[in-house]
């Protein structure tokens, strides 16, 4: 069945985005967050454009420019993944960088006192109080994404959107979209879940 395939591809996006974005937002956390203004305003700056700009444009960017530019073609779903990756990355460092600065500073203080270097101060006081605040966010990021693999298709590529409307086209029905939208409806609803029981679970941790 040609939309479940499809939405096989849609699936692989979600999950290769995830595992690249989510690592490479806290490098761009950690240059934001630098104490060397260089870095810090050069991030900034960064995450103000990919977040400032329309995901659709930088799929066609990151596709089209090296052609364009260097004459170097490759693969359009490496090229999505790219460009999935690093917009999704710069949404997850902002939510990063929200819940370090959420952490009092009289944690560190403490910390200090009782003779934590600051690595583990952040990894054994401040990380964990993190994660569980931006769990929240982070499912709303996840669940955005689940939607906007449909984005791929405008680099031609055969995912679960593309596919119901090359169907819809060929047997004249709208039913094929909509089939998509229940398929979209259960992964945003599997992706919802799942954060919902790793909320109950940290939430046994005080």
């Amino acid at each position: 069945m040609p939309m479940l395939s499809a939405s096989v591809v849609s699936i692989e996006v979600f999950f290769l985005t995830l595992l690249f974005s989510v690592p490479l937002g806290f490098f761009l956390v950690a240059g934001r967050m630098s104490k060397f203004k260089l870095i810090s305003y050069t991030i900034s700056a960064f995450l103000l454009v990919i977040r400032g700009t329309p995901l659709i444009l930088q799929l066609i960017a990151v596709y089209f420019a090296p052609a364009y530019l260097f004459k170097i073609s490759y693969d359009r779903f490496v090229a999505a993944i790219i460009a999935l990756s690093v917009n999704y990355a710069c949404y997850f460092a902002e939510i990063y960088r929200g819940g370090i600065q959420s952490i009092p500073k009289g944690q560190h203080e403490a910390a200090k006192v009782l003779g934590y270097t600051k690595m583990q101060t952040f990894f054994r006081i401040v990380l964990p109080q993190v994660i569980k605040r931006i769990i929240p966010a982070m499912g709303n990021e996840v669940i955005t994404l689940v939607k906007d693999t449909a984005l791929v298709s405008v680099l031609g590529i055969a995912e679960l959107f593309r596919t119901a409307q090359t169907t819809s086209s060929r047997l004249f029905s709208t039913a094929p979209i909509f089939i998509a939208g229940i398929f979209y409806f259960i992964m945003n609803w599997v992706v919802s879940s799942g954060f919902v029981m790793i909320e109950k679970k940290l939430s046994y941790y005080k």
